[in-house]
């Protein structure tokens, strides 16, 4: 072994509040891309088969969703805390694996599905950034992708699937999209909405009311998960997308940026995000104890205790 090889590589260093990606990860508005990073996770062949045999998430879709949320957006805000918070969140995968019905091994921790997983909240990041928070250079993309890059070492995973650049993330992606990803049953399951609960997290609105908004809601959210689908994708569902859903969707994102910059800074952003921002400003202390999910997104009482979940005490 060369003594350069043999040197140990430095700890990874978190991201900080002049990142971009602290600008743009961890806002709620992330919740509209939701269903398109949950399908886009679910197309590679072996987080379906991994989600469609080790995971209960269509039992409860929302109270999985929104814990989650909280240690992965920690892995980007909790600052010293944060390889910690990384290396959890791996840890939940260990014991994820298996044999898919078509006879094909798969484990959450092989280093080209945990990358795939990754790349879908970084690309996801960049695209609303894009698409809904008022656009973004080709220069900031390639300083994203740097920090992406910078946020994927905390894991400590192997780096050889990640591409070396943004141009070259840019043809990963594009082949992932075309000759990797299929349209198996967990994609189909996670993109019918026709019985989705009502939300947790609107624990105001009355029970008789989400059946009557539940259609336009559902069916916008589709819509909005078309406009981020490459056309492969598209292609692969035999879904339809035309130039007036593009126009549409563009004044959309337009309008959605304006009214969402009226909303003051914090308020946008998630609780582990906004405890971060808080936390970088000097507003509280750094050991200020790490907010965790709120008891009503626990998982389901006889599962807790599974290594696979996050169920902190709460």
């Amino acid at each position: 072994m060369s003594e350069a090889l043999a040197e140990p590589q430095p700890s990874p260093e978190p991201l900080g509040p002049d990142s971009l990606t602290w600008k743009y990860f961890g806002q709620w508005s992330g919740l509209m891309v939701g269903l398109w990073a949950g399908s886009m996770q679910n197309m590679h062949p072996g987080l379906g088969a991994a989600v469609e045999e080790h995971s209960e998430f269509f039992t409860e879709r929302w109270e999985r969703l929104l814990r989650s949320l909280y240690p992965i957006t920690g892995v980007v805000f909790d600052g010293e805390r944060a390889p910690e918070t990384a290396l959890k969140v791996r840890g939940y995968h260990n014991m994820i694996k298996g044999v898919d019905k078509q006879g094909r091994r798969y484990h959450a921790l092989d280093p080209d599905t945990f990358y795939w997983a990754h790349s879908t909240f970084f690309y996801g990041m960049v695209r609303s950034a894009e698409l809904l928070h008022g656009g973004v250079t080709l220069e900031q993309k390639r300083q994203m992708f740097d920090e992406h890059i910078q946020w994927y070492r905390l894991y400590d995973m192997s780096m050889r699937p990640v591409p070396a650049s943004w141009e070259d993330f840019e043809r990963y992606w594009d082949h992932m999209c075309r000759e990797v990803l299929e349209i198996n049953k967990a994609t189909l399951d996670v993109l019918d909405t026709r019985d989705l609960p009502r939300p947790t997290h609107w624990w105001w609105l009355p029970n008789a009311v989400w059946p009557l908004l539940r259609l336009p809601v559902t069916r916008f959210q589709l819509w909005q998960t078309n406009a981020l689908y490459d056309q492969a994708i598209r292609d692969k569902l035999g879904w339809k997308w035309t130039a007036l859903d593009e126009r549409l969707f563009r004044l959309y994102g337009k309008l959605h940026h304006r009214v969402w910059q009226l909303v003051p800074h914090d308020w946008r952003r998630h609780p582990r995000a906004r405890q971060g921002w808080r936390r970088a400003r000097g507003q509280i202390p750094a050991d200020t104890p790490l907010l965790e999910t709120p008891a009503r997104n626990l998982p389901p009482v006889h599962r807790r205790h599974l290594p696979m979940h996050y169920s902190p005490d709460v």
